[in-house]
């Protein structure tokens, strides 16, 4: 069965739709999971007023029924609430006598699709552009990545995120390269399913990180990144950051060695990538590996198939080494300014100052919870290739007869 997923819909729009396919029958779901997540979504100091007016939940469409999948695609649908106040600029039909539609956008902002996506497609109305380029269609990304999730949880797969740094700020409990990548958390054997096996990170990762308000786990850092998402907002500026997205469990040999597009980490690395405003992704040590001597950078194998350190991030040639998966995802600052930059209107030719909307100071908190999703689906993908089974009880079938094959690797006598 393939699969695969795709979105639709506008940020003003009438709503967004999710469409996931391959998904095995009989994975116990509920709306009530699906919300929770995109609830997630919307939080994090420093969003802007949009979220105050939206409620994301979803209603099924297509793919569940009685509480389980079909093995059908599973169609969801989540209402833009802000749809009432954008239905003229936003309708379908076109305009009588052939007015012109408020709120166009012909002043196309730096750092934002309008420009290039404008010229491109050929529109005037670079509106025809920001509303699909926008961050809100991630809404059914989340959506998809949720369904994900608690597929992945039925094989011991957890996923978490926390912001590691904002604005310059670098919090203390998570340095770059300095902390998780160099921790021993497991085998291929026994994999870091148990929670808290890094050091610094709390037993439930996304409990602690979504108990702050920037989701960071370190307190003094925490203070300082408020404030400095405070005075960016008072100088009509926006900050970026980064964030570290942590999967335990995976077992060894998701992935593959033998064709380009089948590699685990190059699939994680351009569903990363393709999150808007990031600009950025590290697997393990990432770029601080080019900086190291080899034997300062390889993680040795111990008895039992263990790993001494997990600085390659938990993939080598393309697999999955049983290791926790930990990538790092950078995010650039917004490109809507409160205090526009310098452009050129579109309409005239002539300079102008760059179109300012509704926006958010910083999202990083929330692309954290985007990057799970992301790394969700890639993982989930992954697992059905290795797997298969049109029947969720089939997939652990096949699940459980490759984990004992890999069990019988194992040296014996030694430890697990």
């Amino acid at each position: 069965m393939t699969f695969r997923f795709t979105t639709a819909g506008e940020s003003h729009g009438r709503g967004l739709v999710a469409v996931l396919e391959g998904i095995p029958a009989g994975l116990p779901l509920s709306a009530e999971r699906v919300n929770a997540e995109l609830k997630r979504r919307m939080g994090g100091y420093g969003r802007g007023a949009r979220m105050k007016i939206e409620a994301d939940q979803i209603e099924w469409l297509a793919g569940v029924r009685a509480g389980e999948t079909l093995g059908s695609p599973i169609a969801m649908l989540v209402w833009n609430r802000d749809w009432e106040h954008w239905q003229d600029v936003m309708a379908p039909e076109a305009d009588a006598g052939g007015s012109e539609r408020r709120r166009q956008v012909t002043r196309p902002r730096p750092g934002h699709a309008d420009l290039a996506g404008a010229l491109k497609y050929d529109r005037q109305d670079a509106r025809d552009i920001l509303e699909r380029a926008s961050a809100r269609e991630t809404v059914a990304r989340v959506a998809c990545g949720a369904v994900c999730k608690v597929l992945l949880e039925q094989f011991g797969v957890e996923i978490g995120s926390h912001v590691v740094e904002l604005g310059g700020v670098v919090a203390r409990a998570a340095v770059p390269h300095l902390s998780t990548p160099d921790v021993r958390p497991g085998s291929v054997t026994n994999p870091g399913r148990e929670p808290g096996v890094h050091r610094g990170l709390p037993r439930s990762l996304n409990e602690a990180a979504d108990a702050s308000p920037v989701r960071c786990l370190d307190a003094a850092a925490e203070q300082e990144m408020i404030a400095r998402i405070d005075a960016a907002k008072a100088a009509g500026d926006t900050l970026g950051g980064v964030v570290e997205v942590i999967a335990l469990g995976a077992p060894v040999g998701l992935g593959s060695h033998v064709s380009w597009d089948a590699k685990l980490d190059g699939r994680l690395a351009q569903a990363l990538m393709s999150i808007p405003a990031v600009k950025g992704v590290e697997l393990g040590l990432g770029f601080e590996a080019a900086r190291r001597k080899g034997s300062e950078v390889h993680d040795e194998i111990l008895p039992g198939l263990a790993r001494a350190t997990n600085r390659a991030g938990g993939t080598e040639g393309g697999m999955t080494t049983g290791e926790p998966l930990v990538a790092r995802v950078a995010m650039k600052p917004i490109s809507t300014l409160m205090a526009p930059l310098r452009t050129v209107d579109l309409k005239t030719g002539g300079p102008a100052q760059a179109q300012s909307e509704r926006s958010d100071v910083t999202a990083v908190p929330a692309m954290g919870v985007i990057a799970e999703a992301m790394m969700a689906l890639v993982l989930a993908q992954a697992l059905l290739e290795k797997f298969g089974g049109d029947a969720l009880s089939e997939t652990k079938r096949n699940f459980a007869g490759y984990l004992a094959q890999v069990r019988a690797r194992t040296p014996k006598g030694a430890a697990s």
